[in-house]
């Protein structure tokens, strides 16, 4: 009985052994590929990060090189220049460097490659380098040497020593170890070094990129936590059950409030953030359950406008319109003589089940409102039409204030019109007749903005 037994399960256990041999290869050759090829993308992003910092201190110094007047050269280096910063930066982020301090080297970068580009989008036939910009040029081409060469140190390590990134992965993931690894000691070198580097000069228009919001930019006075309930209080035009309030980043310029409010019986929630000067409302989310839609655009729009207007804002006008989840969001502008003023601008969420405004974001609008001088057009409208594409079918014109490339407020015609079966918003700078943007709109949007 047992030899008979031991016939039959014998080639079976045989079998499910050798089954499960060839599975556990099987699932090891997987494993080692799939780590084998993400080694090699590692290895290809160090080493063409190392290659093109190295090309983007050359061609810096190329830029430097030529005639103070060749114009056309400038350009064509400095396109060069935001292209090789660009692409370093894509290759910093294929890296396994989260959580590795590398901050101040990717901010450099990218520090360099708003100035190179934000300089050669301007005409510099008519507004060449300055010597300040000269000077910003020689000190990023000696800096971008001194991490070209870090880089090249840390690639003959990499060679000669055949490290790996996987090591590099591992070790980072270790959250208790002293990371001991070659690799993430060259890149802590290079980012400490970059932090120690003087404050450079990188003009206003990269200046304001990098320019944080704080209390030092509003006015009015300095507001408590029991301030900023009796805002919410007056903001619900009702007095709830219980109003908690935490400050966020307390003692420092970035402070602010939270508030929020929980309806005990329906458990529905209430958010608003407030800052802490002026105690001005900057957020407002309701998290309650939105039913199906059964209101159409134009009650949603006139919903929101009036609650802009029940909360004192006034003056605003919508100019985008935007639908998910039964619910629709509105982009509203500020005006100023009929001009819209583009940097003011908010945005308020409408619950399309029954035009209950259920969320605002009011940042821009808070931190940019003040009163401008708004310069007189030197073109006319019909001059400033001749920069369209004669195609282009004007369906709506009004003046408008926008922030250019450059990070300036410029006054523009804003032509509403289609060409190729769609339609779009083209600015055209009412100064120069240069075209300044264009955006793309959805028939929603078009219907808000001509008002239909």
């Amino acid at each position: 009985m047992y030899r008979r037994l031991s016939a039959v399960l014998f080639p079976i256990m045989t079998l499910f052994l050798i089954g499960s041999v060839y599975w556990g290869y099987q699932e090891h050759q997987e494993k080692n590929s799939i780590l084998i090829k993400a080694e090699n993308q590692y290895q290809r992003a160090f080493h063409d990060l190392t290659y093109h910092v190295e090309q983007l201190h050359q061609q810096l110094g190329n830029t430097l090189a030529v005639n103070s007047t060749s114009q056309s050269y400038h350009r064509k280096g400095l396109v060069n220049v935001w292209r090789l910063t660009s692409q370093a930066q894509n290759e910093i982020n294929q890296l396994p460097l989260t959580m590795l301090p590398f901050n101040e080297a990717e901010d450099f970068l990218s520090h360099i490659s708003n100035f190179a580009y934000k300089t050669s989008v301007r005409d510099l036939s008519k507004q060449p380098l300055s010597q300040d910009e000269f000077k910003t040029l020689k000190t990023l081409y000696a800096k971008s040497e001194d991490i070209s060469k870090d880089l090249y140190k840390m690639q003959e390590k990499v060679l000669s020593d055949h490290l790996r990134w996987m090591d590099v992965e591992v070790a980072l993931a270790k959250q208790n170890s002293p990371n001991d690894n070659t690799i993430i000691d060259g890149f802590k070198t290079v980012d400490k070094k970059v932090s120690e580097y003087p404050e450079i000069n990188w003009g206003p228009s990269v200046a304001s990129m990098y320019q944080k919001r704080t209390i030092n930019m509003l006015s009015g006075s300095m507001v408590t936590a029991e301030d900023v309930k009796k805002n919410v209080i007056e903001f619900l035009g009702r007095e709830p059950e219980e109003i908690r309030v935490v400050e966020n980043g307390k003692g420092t310029e970035y402070s602010s409030y939270s508030a929020t409010v929980t309806e005990p019986k329906s458990g529905r929630k209430l958010q608003m953030d407030y800052t802490q000067r002026g105690g001005k409302l900057i957020w407002f989310m309701d998290s309650r359950d939105i039913g199906e839609k059964k209101i159409d655009q134009r009650e949603a729009q006139a919903s929101a406008e009036k609650f802009l207007d029940d909360h004192g804002i006034k003056g605003m006008r919508a100019v985008s319109y935007n639908m998910f989840d039964n619910t629709g969001a509105f982009t509203f502008v500020s005006t100023q003589n009929g001009v819209l003023i583009y940097p003011e601008k908010l945005t308020v969420k409408v619950a399309l089940d029954n035009g209950e405004a259920v969320g605002l974001q009011a940042n821009d609008y808070v931190y940019e409102q003040h009163k401008r001088s708004i310069p007189k057009a030197k073109l006319s409208k019909a001059e400033a039409r001749k920069a369209l594409n004669p195609e282009f079918k004007v369906a709506n014109d009004q003046m408008a204030l926008i922030t250019n490339e450059l990070g300036e407020e410029t006054l523009c015609y804003e032509f509403l019109g289609s060409i190729n079966g769609s339609d779009y918003r083209i600015y055209i700078n009412a100064e120069n007749g240069v075209e300044e943007a264009i955006e793309e709109l959805s028939p929603l949007d078009k219907r808000t903005s001509s008002g239909k």
